[in-house]
């Protein structure tokens, strides 16, 4: 039977308590103390109860791990090769950068089964972005759902190649009685997607928004808890945007992806020096 408990849990790192109080013991902040009700003993719609077997590890075959080719040089560079199945991904950036248009793109390039998940945007405007990046759709499917009791079994019951969620601040789940983007909700939403990936090797792209300071918006342990973390910087004045890990469990974080921002899409950069060349004068002495 489900039981509800009470607690009081930090609007700026997540930090719970039992009871309010006046100044957060964990981050320092001044009244950011919210309650929320907790519901636990639950189990989501195609959620599983089974539990894990260990395994020694001199006999895991690493060679079963094959990545996945996102068929974008650039976002494969940067990822260390490719996606590995079963890894979370979250790529951050500023309003208007271009993060749902790269996760899209490689929806629609990918050429396998691919659901994205939109919780900001009708299947009718998801078409209209797809007919200005050249493309029909092919294997892509779309949901417009937040609701995370409905996302789960629809994800179990299609068995996609890969999940895309746009964005995890607009998920909830229905036990936790808080507004969807508040910390407990996103960091509920994040663990219970990153536990379906795990059991079931379905990678998972989540878009997250940033804070004014420039930080992913929600709980710090988000990022610990997913696999890459992935900021897609630029000026949104600006063509050029450039993709780069500042965590990845799989690969160097010492790469970068260079993209241009154009009206069908976002074209990669597979030279950098190009942008250089192209805004060199010749009309200067000596050139």
């Amino acid at each position: 039977m489900a039981k509800s408990k009470s607690v009081y849990v930090c609007q700026s790192c997540g930090a719970e308590s039992p009871k309010w109080i006046g100044r957060c013991h964990s981050c320092g902040a001044w009244n950011t103390y919210v309650e929320q009700v907790i519901t636990r003993g639950r189990t989501s719609p195609g959620e599983s109860n089974s539990f894990a077997v260990p395994h020694p590890l001199e006999e895991v075959n690493p060679d079963q791990v094959e990545r996945m080719d996102l068929m974008n040089e650039e976002f494969n560079r940067v990822l260390g090769g490719g996606i590995v199945p079963g890894s979370v991904i979250l790529i951050g950036g500023e309003p208007g950068i271009g993060k749902s248009t790269l996760a899209l793109q490689v929806a629609l390039d990918l050429g396998k089964k691919t659901l994205y998940i939109s919780g900001e945007e009708s299947p009718q405007q998801l078409k209209l972005r797809a007919n200005r990046l050249g493309s029909k759709g092919g294997a892509c499917l779309v949901l417009a759902e937040t609701s995370l009791q409905a996302i789960i079994p629809q994800v179990t019951q299609i068995k996609p190649d890969l999940l895309i969620v746009d964005s995890i601040q607009t998920l909830f789940t229905e036990e936790i009685e808080s507004a969807p983007g508040s910390i407990s909700q996103v960091r509920e939403c994040a663990a219970r997607l990153l536990k379906m990936a795990k059991e079931t090797h379905i990678p998972v792209i989540l878009i997250g928004h940033i804070t004014k300071e420039g930080s992913i918006a929600g709980p710090k342990v988000l990022e610990h808890i997913v696999d890459t973390v992935l900021q897609f910087e630029g000026d949104s004045h600006h063509l050029y945007r450039i993709l780069r890990a500042s965590k990845n469990r799989f690969g160097s974080t010492s790469e970068i992806g260079v993209f241009e921002m154009t009206g069908e899409g976002l074209r990669q950069i597979r030279n950098p020096s190009e942008l250089l060349i192209n805004q060199h004068p010749t009309d200067l002495s000596g050139s």
